[in-house]
């Protein structure tokens, strides 16, 4: 049964919902983007999206899975725009729950720049925002079998920018 498209109730369950989902989608686009103005666009943006289709989102719980494929699509298909820039330079990095050397964190984020697209919406989905191949395949709208040879080629790239003992020859072999 879907819900009414507008009304307090409507609007308080998505404000409850974008403040819950801000951070995670926050941090997901800008690993994707590597620039933070362009990655609170990304989130607003996919955000905006998603209320646009909150009354069709039945299930509450599956909320947060529409707005992460809303935001890939959406960066997907800024990524296709002529005159689009990936590569972008920042001085700092947002906050993250991600546990790792503080000191390589600036080396991995410029090493993430350096993959193709496809392969670091693989890498963040898998290793930041903790997806399983399935759910990253569904998020990108791919096979699995496309999610783990991305994984693998992002991981060689990742190797020989950051050496093995950022990438250890282990990660990204064999997680489903």
């Amino acid at each position: 049964m879907a819900r009414p498209p507008s009304g307090s109730t409507h609007d308080g369950d998505f404000t409850e919902f974008v403040q819950a989902s801000w951070p995670g989608l926050y941090r997901t686009a800008y690993l994707l983007l590597g620039d933070r103005g362009l990655a609170e666009d990304l989130a607003q943006t996919a955000l905006v999206k998603t209320y646009a289709a909150w009354s069709r989102i039945d299930d509450r719980a599956a909320a947060p899975a529409y707005a992460r494929r809303t935001l890939v699509n959406t960066a997907s298909s800024w990524f296709r725009k002529k005159g689009w820039r990936n590569e972008l330079p920042t001085t700092s990095l947002p906050e993250s729950s991600y546990a790792s050397d503080p000191s390589t964190r600036p080396a991995v984020i410029d090493a993430l720049r350096e993959l193709p697209p496809r392969q670091r919406a693989v890498v963040v989905l898998r290793y930041y925002d903790d997806l399983s191949v399935a759910e990253t395949a569904e998020v990108l709208g791919c096979s699995t079998g496309t999610v783990k040879s991305q994984t693998f080629q992002a991981f060689a790239k990742l190797r020989v920018l950051l050496g093995d003992a950022v990438i250890p020859e282990t990660l990204g072999a064999h997680r489903d």
